[in-house]
């Protein structure tokens, strides 16, 4: 790991917010489970573990359901507001992989799986399914391999897909949401290369070290935001607006509190 790359209150951050999620998941574990083995009680199919075809399907279905959930984690800001956390970072190493939210179970992003277990993917499968993909994206957060062979950059997520996403650039914004397969961004028009040594962190940084506020920061700013709305209207446009959207205002008021994108 290139010292330049890496500062030792950054990665202990990072560790900090990765051990509170353990802790988190720990009661959280349990719960997502139930609410999944309730659901599969209602499934259309039986679809059998033991068959290696099952286990194809469901590691598709995950992957095609994250690209999603990733995705509108960057569009919608109440997702936004737990999963900035991951972006918080000015470096980019191993360490920023452990940077994982706190928040993100208990508002009930789990329920983007739902239909996993409702179709019939036993909730052991989903929960193992997740667990795989979020192992497999430890090891693309990093500068030290540059690029993968060609076929392997074709289809899945690799370091330099995945620091594009990373990236506050303009043009790397809100890019490469993929879990494993960078197929998906492909097919769905959110795919850039990339060209250029990427600048990591947000559009606005926050600029603490201290791990409750790398935590809470954008919750806290969108409280705010909707306790200051004029109207019930616009306070829950806060929660499902992309971030940094403000109403429309007379270009005077607008270039004064307008807020950069954040992404």
């Amino acid at each position: 790991m290139k010292k330049e790359n890496y500062t030792t209150k950054d990665a202990a951050s990072s560790i900090a917010m990765g051990l509170g999620n353990v802790f988190v998941g720990l009661f959280m574990k349990g719960m997502i489970f139930a609410v999944y083995s309730f659901l599969y009680q209602f499934r259309l199919f039986t679809l059998d573990s033991s068959l290696w075809w099952v286990w194809v399907l469901c590691f598709f279905a995950d992957d095609f359901t994250y690209y999603w959930f990733h995705r509108w984690s960057h569009t919608i800001r109440f997702l936004w507001a737990s999963h900035v956390v991951h972006h918080s970072s000015q470096y980019y190493n191993l360490s920023t992989a452990l940077r994982q939210t706190w928040t993100g179970n208990l508002t009930g992003t789990f329920l983007f799986w739902a239909w996993m277990p409702i179709l019939g993917f036993h909730p052991l499968m989903v929960m193992t399914m997740q667990s795989i993909s979020l192992l497999y994206q430890f090891w693309i957060h990093t500068e030290v391999i540059r690029k993968m062979p060609a076929f392997f950059e074709a289809v899945f997520n690799t370091p330099s897909h995945h620091r594009v996403h990373h990236a506050s650039d303009y043009g790397y914004l809100d890019r490469n949401h993929a879990g494993i397969l960078i197929t998906w961004d492909r097919l769905f028009g959110t795919f850039t290369p990339e060209t250029t040594p990427p600048t990591y962190g947000l559009t606005k940084n926050i600029h603490t070290y201290n791990p409750i506020r790398i935590a809470t920061h954008e919750w806290l700013s969108l409280w705010k935001d909707m306790k200051g709305a004029s109207s019930w209207k616009l306070s829950l446009a806060y929660l499902f607006r992309p971030p940094g959207w403000q109403p429309s205002q007379p270009p005077k008021a607008r270039e004064k509190t307008a807020r950069p994108k954040i992404s």
